[in-house]
Order: structure tokens, then C-alpha cells, then sequence
């Protein structure tokens, strides 16, 4: 039997507040940090991290990243990181901060701390990093030899964001749970390339039942800055059960059909838990999962505003011809074999087009 893989940040820590006692963690890591992160970011967080570090006698240079993650824009990122000299890096915002902060971990070889300013995705807990073409179409998903040392949540922050950001974070989280399960069930491999670990499909299902409870009470004071006892718990869930969950569990269908979505026009743009959402629809489809079961998801869709068909993506042609032009690059991709029975071209068109005849 193949041996099984979890892994895990170093550590995790989430509170409303956080950032400002920051520093006493990222000294740890190191005396001279470098913190990526964009110029809006900056400016909400930025004084007081820098304020956070100055207090535990820690250096931080700011590294700014206004850009998409695209080799182009890490080879600019990289030339000017190598004029510091570093003991570590932060990524600090959404996805694309904390991806370019990983890739320059990757790089250096250096530990790295995220610190996340927006729910939308579980990249803070992840070792994955991904990069796009200049038409923001996946090119490269990267790995880090390790996950972050630190990943550090302040929940105030967090719940000072739009609504909209978690709604995306919520979407990508819920998928994790029939993700893990198809691996299990397929004997498929995690993202460690190695068997799936129950521990981490016991995450992904713990993830989605919090969700189903939470997310609507989390939304609700999304945008306020004042987080409360639903909100903490969903952002757990999104953020360390979600990404603990898949990194360890395994992906399925709900996340290859991204590589088939960002070949078509306007959903390419959505936001990626938007369009695994949809993805999560095709694959219970393809599973033949009873009419009730579906009603009740469509139902929990319907009240965060999640897309059950492409047009809520925001395509409105549906053709034979475009259902090939995502069939295609979503076979092609290595999640699509944690799968069972085998999907093929015939039983996925038929789940996605079963989807817009409902």
C-alpha cells in the first residue's frame, strides 16, 4: 500500500486583532523580513504590522505586488527582493499576494508567513501556488517544498472586507468535502502525490457541515469589521479546514473543471471559488446524486447567490461546440482521475448539459 501524506502550516493562529501583536510571531522567523503585498493592502495594514514589528525588533521591507501572478511578474518580483537581504518572506492580502510570496519562498528558499486580509480562497494554509498567462488563463501550479511557518488571522481584519470576498472563500470551501470523498473512493492521490489521508476528508466534512450552519449568519456581518462566534468558525472552515482538507485529501472533478472554465470568455474572470461552485454542481451530477440531495444544495445556492449553470457565469451561449472547448482541458487535468466510475467526454457533456436543461 502507498503511504499517505498530511501536511500542515507550522502554525495556525486566528483572532480579531491579531495583526497588531504580529510581530512577537514573524520574530521567530526571523530579524529581516520581506512582506509582499499590494499598495491597497499597504495602506490598511501595512502601519501596523511595520508598528507590530518594530516592537519585537523585527525589519520589514516592503516588496510591492499590484500585479497578476505571471512568470513576467515574478522575475520583476524576484530582481528586486535579491537587493534585501532576508531572513523570511510574508505574503500578505488575497490569493495573488500570498502566491507571489510563495513562489519567492520557492525560490530563495526561505520560510515564509501568510497573513491573510480577505476569506476568498485557503491559499494562506496551502503549499500550491498558481500562475496565469498575460490572458489570465492557468499556466503553472507550483509547490512549495513546505507550508507556510506561520499563517496568522486576524478575523477583524477579515471581517472588514466585502462580502463578495467571502462568498468566493465560502464556495471554494464547500467543494472540498465530495472532492475528498471521490479520491477516497477512486484510490486517487492527494496533492502530496501520495495516498489521501482520512484525517483530512474528516476536515473537508467537518468544513461543509459548519458551512451549512454558519455561512448565512457569517455574511451577515461580513463588511462590518466585527466579527463574531459564526463568523470565526466559518473562517476556520474556509480558510485551515478547507485548505487542510484538499491539500491532504485530494481534488476532484469541482477543481479540474477550472482549467476548462478559464478558456471561456467571462468565466474566465469569475472569481475561483465561483467557478469550482459550478464545478461542484457538474460533479454531483456526474455522480448521479439523488433529485433531493440536489434541491437542497441548489437551495443553500440560491441563498448565498452561487452559480448552479454557465449563465450564472456569465456565458449565455450554450453550444455543443463550447461544451467541447471546456470538456477538453478539463480531463486533461490530473484531478480529473480522482474519479469514479472514469470520466469521459460523453458523461461529463451529458452532466453539464443536464445542469442547463434544470
Amino acid at each position: 500500500m502507498n503511504a499517505l501524506i498530511f501536511g500542515a502550516p507550522g502554525r495556525y493562529i486566528q483572532g480579531p486583532g491579531l495583526l497588531d501583536s504580529s510581530g512577537e510571531h514573524l520574530a521567530r522567523v526571523g530579524n529581516r523580513l520581506a512582506v509582499i503585498t499590494d499598495s491597497a493592502v499597504w495602506k490598511i495594514a501595512g502601519e501596523r504590522l511595520v508598528a507590530s514589528c518594530r516592537r519585537a525588533n523585527v525589519e520589514v521591507q516592503w516588496l510591492r505586488f499590484d500585479g497578476e501572478v505571471t512568470h513576467a511578474a515574478l522575475v520583476a518580483l524576484r530582481a528586486e527582493a535579491c537587493v534585501h537581504q532576508i531572513d523570511g518572506l510574508i505574503g500578505m492580502g488575497g490569493g495573488k499576494c500570498i502566491d507571489a510570496g510563495k513562489a519567492m519562498a520557492h525560490t530563495f528558499g526561505l520560510p515564509l508567513v501568510t497573513i491573510p486580509t480577505v476569506a476568498s480562497n485557503d491559499a494562506p494554509c496551502s503549499k500550491n501556488y498558481v500562475i496565469y498567462d498575460e490572458n489570465h488563463r492557468l499556466s503553472e501550479v507550483g509547490h512549495l517544498p513546505r507550508s507556510a511557518a506561520y499563517v496568522l488571522v486576524d478575523t477583524q481584519l477579515l471581517a472588514q472586507a466585502p462580502r463578495s470576498f467571502l462568498i468566493a472563500g465560502i464556495a471554494d470551501a464547500l467543494t472540498k468535502r465530495f472532492e475528498a470523498e471521490q479520491c477516497q473512493k477512486a484510490d486517487g492521490i492527494n496533492m502530496f502525490g501520495a495516498r489521501p489521508a482520512l484525517s483530512a476528508l474528516a476536515l473537508a466534512r467537518c468544513c461543509y457541515d459548519i458551512l451549512r450552519e454558519d455561512a448565512a449568519a457569517a455574511l451577515s456581518v461580513a463588511g462590518s469589521g466585527t466579527p463574531d462566534a459564526a463568523f470565526e468558525r466559518v473562517i476556520e472552515a474556509v480558510i485551515l479546514m478547507s485548505g487542510l482538507g484538499f491539500e491532504s485529501g485530494g481534488l476532484s472533478l469541482a477543481h479540474a473543471m477550472t482549467r476548462g472554465l478559464s478558456a471561456i470568455a467571462n468565466a474566465n474572470s469569475q472569481p475561483h471559488g465561483l467557478q469550482v461552485a459550478y464545478g461542484l454542481m457538474v460533479q454531483l451530477t456526474a455522480e448521479n446524486r439523488s433529485e433531493a440531495f440536489i434541491a437542497d444544495l441548489r437551495a443553500f445556492y440560491a441563498q448565498l447567490g452561487l452559480p448552479v449553470r454557465l449563465a450564472d457565469l456569465g456565458v449565455n451561449a450554450v453550444t455543443p461546440e463550447l461544451l467541447e472547448q471546456i470538456v477538453a482541458p478539463t480531463l486533461g487535468a490530473p484531478h480529473a482521475r480522482n474519479f469514479s466510475p472514469a470520466l469521459n467526454s460523453t458523461n461529463l457533456t451529458e452532466a453539464m448539459q443536464c445542469l442547463e436543461n434544470t
